[in-house]
């Protein structure tokens, strides 16, 4: 479905040339527009879940992913990004990205904090979208 939202994620998502979606659900609409927009994309998630053929699919789990020594091929990407990303998920999410050298950025519900350090950019549609710094 294209929402204003959406568009912006994908504007702001589609520099990369490649990208993960953490915990992608059952809304793969963004990973979907990133990949027609000519991004590689991998959708991770816990549980098997249904994406477009043009989505690569690894069930897996980054808080898992954070613990090992390599996290995984799927992680080593540009750019790992979250929608609605559960605080339980920001600091695995935040290591793992660090490990492989991709950025990270994230939305949350709307009514939870970031639990890592972060700046925020206003997209159109109203999404706040989070992107994590070093701290000072």
């Amino acid at each position: 479905m294209e929402t204003p939202r959406n568009a912006a994620l994908v504007a702001r998502f589609s520099p990369y040339g490649s990208a993960t979606e953490i915990g992608v659900g059952r809304r793969p609409e963004v990973a979907a527009a990133l990949a027609d927009a000519g991004v590689s994309v991998t959708a991770t998630d816990i549980t098997d879940v249904d994406v477009p053929a043009s989505v690569e699919f690894v069930r897996d789990d980054v808080v898992d992913a954070s613990e090992r020594d390599e996290p995984g091929e799927h992680y080593q990407v540009d750019l790992l990004y979250g929608l609605n990303l559960p605080p339980e998920l920001h600091r695995p999410t935040w290591d793992v990205a660090r490990a492989v050298g991709a950025d990270f950025l994230f939305t949350t519900l709307g009514f939870d904090e970031p639990t890592v350090p972060c700046d925020t950019e206003s997209l159109a549609g109203g999404e706040t979208l989070y992107v994590p710094r070093e701290r000072s």
